[in-house]
């Protein structure tokens, strides 16, 4: 299996998405902000346990990675990682090209891929087959890569922590999500903003 930057879409492994999630959180070791897309996205991130500087979205599609954005550009001593789906991205394309341009060196994308909208009854999203890491690097992401398999996203992961921005797509399986995330807004941005040290 080749390595991330090597790896195309078809020779990616598919991986399970709560495994990676959890992999993923076991990377961070600085009190990263993460902030989860809406559906099994975040609904994988919320089982992973409580982590105050998660940020969960509900129901606003395609706003991960913009919202991850503002919170690396007003705390830039402080890294980002957006975990965003397929569907989800494929609605807020143009983001890329801000984050390109912008280029804050402390936030990481990761697209989990599995060519459906899984929440909505699995329909095949209008790019199924799309490369995103080539969208990415075409929206001017240098460091953009598909994790060839969990321990590549996690060697992807390390050098992304270590300065970006970056993108790590990886192809993920359809198994449904562990839990699901708490439904209160007001709580899940309070305490974000706690984990922030924006409020006390």
């Amino acid at each position: 299996m080749p390595h991330g930057d090597n790896a195309a879409l078809g020779n990616a492994k598919v991986m399970n998405r709560f495994e990676l999630t959890r992999r993923i959180l076991a990377q961070l070791e600085r009190e990263e902000a993460v902030v989860a897309g809406i559906g099994n996205t975040n609904f994988d991130l919320w089982a992973c346990g409580p982590r105050a500087q998660n940020f969960y979205m509900l129901g606003s599609m395609g706003l991960a990675v913009p919202i991850a954005l503002g919170v690396a550009l007003a705390q830039p001593r402080r890294h980002v990682v957006a975990l965003e789906g397929d569907g989800s991205l494929l609605m807020q394309l143009g983001c890329l090209t801000t984050v390109a341009t912008l280029g804050p060196a402390n936030l990481t994308i990761v697209l989990m891929d599995n060519g459906i909208y899984q929440i909505t009854g699995s329909q095949p999203t209008p790019a199924a087959s799309a490369d995103f890491v080539a969208l990415a690097r075409a929206a001017g992401i240098a460091r953009a890569s598909w994790a060839a398999d969990e321990g590549d996203c996690e060697r992807l992961l390390r050098a992304a922590l270590a300065g970006g921005p970056s993108f790590i797509a990886a192809r993920i399986d359809t198994q449904p999500a562990v839990a699901t995330t708490e439904r209160d807004p007001a709580r899940i941005r309070e305490r974000f903003m706690r984990g922030l040290g924006v409020r006390t």
